[in-house]
């Protein structure tokens, strides 16, 4: 092996064990604040903010939720959520493709946490970089357009193993496009058997109820199992 690609793994390796470090003392601060925390990850324009601008007005009618936003520049994405009356802050990373859970716990104290249910944490728009990345989350969800090709669970399965959920988004779209949603769905589930994958437009809003209501469980679940 060349010496400057064994400095490159030796300076990754040592990157990832900073970051797993930050990230268990964040998750140790979510258990303690009884706040489940989540990572919703997606490539640009898969619609991470509109689904949370869906979801947001119809969770919050039993549950306090926190959002942090990820993106390199600007703070549009903050910008519309703070829209809808809910506790928002932006991180923006300068050219960096993903959050870090330094990052992350930089900006924990800017929230009220006396009664905060759900800290959802929206990550730069990218499939390959935050997989690598623990941000002190319970879990990982993808949001994928299915406008992106059938092909992207196959292209990018570190991130389909790893996550929880998946929201496939823009169904609404399917009859304008050549993709094959059982080769996706078949694709997800040999990656990852256990993924719950929720198939939903977030422009006529079909398919949100269920992930809604699979949302709150969730909620629920964690605060049952860290009383």
């Amino acid at each position: 092996m060349l010496e400057s690609n064994r400095r490159e793994i030796e300076v990754m390796a040592n990157l990832l064990s900073s970051n797993d470090t930050q990230a268990e003392i964040n998750r140790a601060f979510f258990r303690k604040s009884q706040c489940l925390a989540i990572n919703i990850i997606g490539s640009p324009g898969a619609g991470k903010t509109t689904l949370l601008e869906k979801t947001l007005p119809l969770l919050t009618k039993s549950l306090q939720v926190g959002v942090i936003e990820g993106d390199i520049f600007t703070s549009k994405d903050a910008d519309r959520i703070a829209t809808h009356d809910i506790p928002v802050i932006q991180i923006n990373t300068g050219g960096g493709c993903h959050l870090d859970s330094k990052m992350v716990s930089k900006v924990l104290p800017e929230f009220d946490w006396n009664a905060m249910d759900l800290m959802i944490i929206e990550n730069v728009g990218n499939l390959v970089c935050p997989a690598d990345f623990d941000l002190g989350e319970a879990f990982k969800v993808i949001v994928l357009s299915i406008v992106e090709g059938d092909d992207k669970p196959s292209k990018y399965p570190v991130i389909f193993r790893n996550a929880k959920a998946v929201v496939l988004n823009k169904m609404d779209l399917e009859a304008l496009t050549d993709v094959n949603m059982e080769i996706m769905k078949q694709d997800i589930l040999a990656i990852n058997p256990h993924i719950r994958i929720f198939e939903v437009s977030c422009r006529n809003g079909n398919g949100l109820s269920q992930w809604i209501s699979w949302l709150n469980q969730e909620v629920l679940n964690f605060k049952d199992q860290n009383l």
